[in-house]
């Protein structure tokens, strides 16, 4: 993930805030990170779930080439159901290679964070490992272009190549 000195180190050598390019290629290695993680092992991967609202957040993941499993927060379950669900299917760890059990993957709206806050302090309670890094790079770079996962949709395309430099998978450019 890009630390905080690379974003200095960007802000600095542009005289201001990052340009576009500059903060999707940081956007674009942290969900190809994402995308490894998430990816099936059979694939080359890890099966690392990433937790997410809803539906359009599931069909802009898929955009940006996300196949591994995904798990929607609205899914008209009690939160304590979810936590629970989440524990015993997926555990405190990565099978696979011991890291973060989960991507916590919510907007980086008011309600996003509020949610976000609450089930990071719920998993964490049950020692579940979860990762918010990939989530912390958007809210760091994509406010101008929207506050939500679904927002990333109309930028799948950008994207991808940026996440291609990091995680070189074909693509056949479809969307």
């Amino acid at each position: 993930m890009a630390s905080g000195n690379e974003w200095k180190r960007r802000r600095d050598s542009v005289g201001g805030g990052p340009t576009r390019e500059a903060r999707f290629e940081i956007v674009g290695k942290a969900l190809a990170e994402a995308r490894i993680r998430n990816r099936l092992v059979e694939e080359g991967g890890f099966a690392c779930p990433i937790i997410i609202e809803g539906n359009k957040d599931v069909i802009a993941l898929r955009k940006l080439g996300f196949s591994g499993p995904i798990e929607k927060f609205n899914r008209g379950w009690g939160r304590s159901r979810l936590v629970a669900y989440l524990f015993e299917s997926y555990g405190c760890n990565n099978s696979v290679d011991g890291g973060p059990a989960l991507i916590l993957l919510m907007d980086w709206d008011r309600t996003g964070g509020r949610i976000q806050n609450e089930m990071s302090i719920r998993l964490r309670a049950m020692d579940v490992v979860i990762d918010e890094n990939t989530r912390m790079e958007l809210v760091r770079a994509m406010k101008p272009e929207g506050k939500t996962v679904e927002s990333l949709a109309p930028f799948a395309r950008e994207l991808r190549r940026m996440m291609q430099v990091h995680d070189p998978v074909e693509w056949d450019g479809e969307e």
